[in-house]
Order: structure tokens, then C-alpha cells, then sequence
């Protein structure tokens, strides 16, 4: 809720004291951005929702809370509409005020979170010896966007990288390469990531056909759980293959992110068992230890356990989930914990997060978050793989992506008989490309699927981001053009909002603070891609000659009036494109 709505919610308030008595002092006004911009600009609906408690019509309860509001400062005279909305009109001068007010604003207005507190955002998690592939893409975007809000706001967050790094699958894979490729387990960099991953799936193959094979990789478990300094050794070589190839993802996506692997956790987990132990929710289930969920049953009706300790004495990635929220709640001091999967994982985090909180680890004033993502399909609408039928290697997806924004580029150029250098086209390329595939991610609802296309994604009309960025660009070209420089505009610029395209782009600029703080809470990065498409919209359909607004060469004081919203405009799109990982470019 942005300053505007507290200080009306607040108005209204006081109304309903004055209406109907001090019991009605914290009755919620349900006060919202109106749906049609014909009726105004906000509406109560209050009015509807205290009917039945007052036993009057909520028309005249709505009259009733008019008579005593008092928002003579901020609005035009309040309106009754249909049974009981209560429609409110900003005035010019409030708006005119408030564009002054956040021109002078590096934070646009918006103010720091009221009570900052420690966050974690665990997201991308890839598995060593694997290459990262599409199934990372949502997992990363979506966790980067949410950090950067969040940071933005003033909280203290960690990002986590919760990588696989640990479990039978490297006694698979050193076992295998003790055989075959020696030379990898002792020295740096021989293998690259597609070897290893090749490797992988040969070992892979090997173990489910090969019991004394899997009997030889269960011992390297043994070995790299007890410390053996070979296997060690050999451990963190293949890790640090794995992890140069993700730093190339990472610098590529500009994300940057902790790395604290399962294998962190792993001296922690005998104590979990303890512990659990202790409370009595333990039992032992043909072998396994095991914690009973409510609300899991399987096909016979009966409940499910989730396995802490196999009956081999392993672990399951319950425990090490287990583990790492009780070291993130008791070490990090979390207050809020954000875990960004697939949507598959759901029950796995409900189960475990079940028996956290029976366990008593989980304190009342500590939230914890699951943001489920969908499926990235391909324009067949099935999941998004390469001709061949093989899971699509994000490296190869986003040099795609650039190689695409580049052929687009120079087709443009030549149209547009532009010579540019060899450094601004692969600039370009490169912001756009992927931008495009950041933005095509995070301007879905992030629960559910969405199809993968190029074509989409890099198209200048629509909601993209070649199309923001274009906006952007735009902004930087009316200030070349022009010698303008927009910092020194001045604090003490007049700002006059007289045609209705400039009041439309003004309200759209005061809604940044609301929009980015209902993400703070919901975690739905696409609301704040809604609405700087809708800016920009705005702001292109305010440059329009053809709507009587011209900027560079109308009159004073209204030139630098509309440069003070052509400024602010571009600030805005910055600001926001940035909380979602996208550069802008001042030429295209």
C-alpha cells in the first residue's frame, strides 16, 4: 500500500468513528485501486461489507461514511456508485505535488521496509557433475528477482545456493573414473563439464547393472563420509569442475549467489535423528527411521512416514532439509525462510516443514515460504527439449537467445542504414537476449507452465522486454536530441499535469511503491512486469504526437514539465527492470 492509500485508509477510518462509534475504529475500509479509471482512481467498499452488521442498506451506509470523510486535500468530492461504492478522484495538484516531491527522490518515493529482518532465498540449487539445464531457469530468475526486491526493501538477505553435492552418486561417479579416467580424480581441469556429465550417465548405466560395481561405489561413500583423503581429494576436484561451469551461467545471468551445498550440512545430521529421538515422534519402520504425516496417506488410506534415516543408516534429503532449517533459523537467525522449486516439490517441503514445527524448531515468529514454479514447455506445448528428445542445456538456451537478438539487430541496422561497431552489436545482443528470456520467465504467473518461444520473447510490441527496453531507450533519445540533461532539471522544476495523457502517466509513476511492495509479500515477480508494461504503455501513448503532447518543443513551463515525467518515466523503468536482473541500454 503506497503513502497515498495509508493516509486515505486512515481518513476513512476516522469516518467510521464519526459515522457509527468507537467499536467500528478498526474495520477495514477495503480500499483498493479502482477497477475502471472512469470512476476514479480508488474505491471503498466498506460500505457493502458492514450491511448485514448495521442492518441498513449499503447504500446509506455509504452516505453515511461520505458525510463524515474528510479527504478534501487529496480528492475531488467522493462519489456513491452502484449499491455502495464509495469512488474517489486524485486531485491535479495532489498528483502535481507528489511527481515534484519523488523527481528529487534517488529512491523514487518509495520508502525502506518498516521493519527490516534477516531473509533467506534458497533457489537455482543445480547438482554437481550435472550440467545446469532449463529446469534451472525459472528456479534462478525467479530467486534472483525475489532477493533483489527484497534487498531493495531494506532486508537482510542471504541467497543461498543449496547445491547437490553429496550421496551415492559421487561414489558412483569416482568409482567409475578410478577405472577409466584415473587422472581425473587427481588433477584440476581435466575434464570439462561435458565429459563429467558424460561420464555421469556411464557410471549411472554401470551402477543399475552392475551389483559389484554399485558394492565398489557404496564404499567410496564410505570412504568420502569418513574423510579418506583420496576420495576427498577427488570430491572436491569434480565440485570445482562443476562450480567454474556455473559461474559462467551466473556471470552470464548477472546472479550472484552463496553457494552452501548439502554436503554442509551433513556432520549435522546425526543430531537431527537425536533430537527427533527425543520427542517421541520417531519410529522405527522395517528398519527405517521414521516420522508419521498427517494429511499424507498412501492408496490404502493409512499414513505416510518420511524416511530420516534408511535402514542402512544413510540419510534422506528430508534430513538435510531438516538440517538446514534448523541451522538457518538457529545460526542465520532467519525470520523468513524462501525455498523457490518446481511445483512437484510441494508435498516434499510441506512433509518436512510438518515435522520441523512438531519438533518445535520452527518459532512462531518465523515464516516459511515455498514459491512453487510451473513447467517450461516448448510451442508443442510439452516439456521444453531439444530435437533429440535430451533436456535443453541452459548454456546452449541463452547463447540462443543472444544469437537470435544479434540476427534481429543487423537485420534492423541495415533497414535503418545504421553503422555500428562490432562492441555496441554484441552489447546489445547479449542485454537483450537475455533480458528477453528473464523477462518471458518472470512475466508469467510463476505457478504455471509457459511455453518457451524466441519469437515471443524478442518481439519490440507487446509485453517483452525489448519492448521496456525500447521505451527506455527512447527516454535517453528525446535527452540526446534535446542537449538535455536530466539531472540538472531541478528540484524547483514546475510540474503541470493539463492533458489527460500526462495525468494517466503520473498516477501510473506514484503506483511503483505499492506494486513492488505487494511483491515483497506475495513473491509474484510478474505483478511488477504488468505494471511497467503498463508505464511504458503509458508513456508511449503520452509521447504520441498525435495526442497533442509534444515534449522538446512545447512551451515553457510545460517543456520541462514533460521532461520532468520523461525523466521520471525512465528512472522508474530503470529501477524496476533492475529488481528484476534486466540492464536497460540507452541506444538500440
Amino acid at each position: 500500500m503506497n503513502a497515498t492509500q495509508e493516509q486515505l485508509k486512515l481518513q476513512f477510518k476516522q469516518a467510521l468513528v464519526a459515522a457509527f462509534g468507537a467499536d467500528f475504529a478498526e474495520v477495514d475500509p477495503i480500499l483498493v485501486t479502482a477497477s475502471n479509471p472512469r470512476f476514479g482512481d480508488y474505491q471503498a467498499n466498506v460500505a457493502l461489507s458492514l450491511s448485514k452488521k448495521l442492518g441498513k442498506q449499503p447504500r446509506a451506509i455509504a452516505s453515511a461514511i461520505v458525510e463524515n470523510l474528510d479527504v478534501s486535500e487529496i480528492c475531488e468530492l467522493p462519489s456513491i456508485a452502484g449499491p455502495g461504492f464509495i469512488n474517489l478522484q486524485l486531485k491535479t495538484a495532489y498528483l502535481e505535488a507528489h511527481i515534484k516531491a519523488i523527481q528529487a527522490d534517488s529512491s523514487l518515493g518509495i520508502p525502506a521496509a518498516k521493519m527490516p529482518k534477516r531473509e533467506i532465498v534458497d533457489f537455482s540449487s543445480p547438482n554437481i557433475a550435472k550440467e545446469m539445464h532449463v529446469g534451472h531457469l525459472r528456479s534462478t530468475i525467479i530467486g534472483d528477482s525475489i532477493a533483489r526486491i527484497l534487498e531493495f526493501q531494506g532486508h537482510d538477505v542471504l541467497r543461498l545456493n543449496h547445491v547437490g553435492d553429496w550421496g551415492t552418486q559421487f561414489g558412483m561417479l569416482i568409482a567409475y573414473l578410478r577405472e577409466v579416467y584415473p587422472e581425473a580424480l587427481t588433477t584440476a581441469n581435466a575434464l570439462d563439464i561435458g565429459d563429467l556429465v558424460t561420464f555421469y550417465r556411464k557410471a549411472k548405466l554401470r551402477f543399475d547393472a552392475d551389483e559389484a560395481f554399485q558394492e565398489t561405489a557404496r564404499q567410496e561413500v564410505v570412504r568420502l563420509q569418513a574423510g579418506a583423503e583420496d576420495t576427498l581429494h577427488a570430491w572436491k576436484l569434480l565440485c570445482e569442475q562443476s562450480r567454474q561451469e556455473f559461474q559462467k551461467i551466473y556471470d552470464l545471468l548477472d546472479v550472484k549467489v552463496t553457494e552452501r551445498g548439502e554436503s554442509f550440512y551433513n556432520p549435522l545430521l546425526p543430531t537431527i535423528v537425536e533430537d527427533l529421538e527425543k520427542t517421541g515422534l520417531l519410529v522405527e519402520s522395517q528398519g527405517a527411521k521414521c516420522v508419521f504425516l498427517e494429511g499424507f496417506t498412501n492408496r490404502e488410506g493409512e499414513p505416510l512416514p518420511l524416511i530420516v534415516q534408511k535402514s542402512d543408516g544413510g540419510y534422506n534429503y528430508a534430513t538435510t532439509d531438516l538440517a538446514a532449517l534448523r541451522y538457518r533459523i538457529q545460526q542465520d537467525e532467519a525470520k523468513r525462510i524462501i525455498y523457490v522449486t518446481d511445483a512437484g516439490q510441494a508435498n516434499h517441503f510441506a512433509q518436512f516443514i510438518q515435522v520441523a514445527r512438531k519438533a518445535g524448531w520452527v518459532p512462531d515468529d518465523v515464516e516459511l515460504v515455498h514459491v512453487p514454479f510451473g513447467l517450461v514447455l516448448g510451442e508443442d506445448g510439452k516439456k521444453f527439449k531439444t530435437r533429440s528428445g535430451d533436456t535443453v542445456r541452459l548454456q546452449d538456451l541463452l547463447d540462443e537467445a543472444i544469437a537470435r537478438a544479434r540476427a534481429d539487430l543487423e537485420v534492423r541496422l541495415k533497414e535503418e542504414e545504421r553503422k555500428e561497431t562490432e562492441e555496441f552489436i554484441q552489447h546489445v545482443a547479449e542485454v537483450v537476449g537475455i533480458s528477453a528470456v528473464k523477462y518471458a520467465d518472470l512475466s508469467q504467473n510463476r505457478t504455471s507452465n509457459y511455453i518457451f518461444s524466441y519469437d515471443k520473447m524478442l518481439d519490440l510490441k507487446g509485453n517483452t522486454a525489448p519492448y521496456m527496453l525500447y521505451a527506455y531507450a527512447r527516454i535517453q533519445g528525446i535527452s540526446r536530441k534535446g542537449g538535455i540533461d536530466f539531472e540538472e532539471l531541478g528540484n524547483n522544476a514546475k510540474v503541470l499535469l493539463e492533458h489527460e495523457t500526462e495525468l494517466g502517466l503520473a498516477k501510473c509513476l506514484l503506483q511503483l511503491g505499492e506494486v513492488i511492495s505487494t511483491v515483497e509479500q506475495d513473491l509474484l515477480p510478474n505483478r511488477l512486469c504488468d505494471y511497467l508494461f503498463q508505464l511504458s504503455q503509458k508513456f508511449n501513448v503520452f509521447y504520441d504526437r498525435n495526442q497533442g503532447v509534444p515534449v522538446l518543443s512545447a512551451e515553457e513551463p510545460l517543456r520541462t514539465s514533460r521532461l520532468v515525467l520523461c525523466d521520471l518515466t525512465a528512472r522508474t523503468l530503470k529501477l524496476g527492470l533492475s529488481l528484476l536482473g534486466i540492464q536497460v541500454l540507452e541506444r538500440m
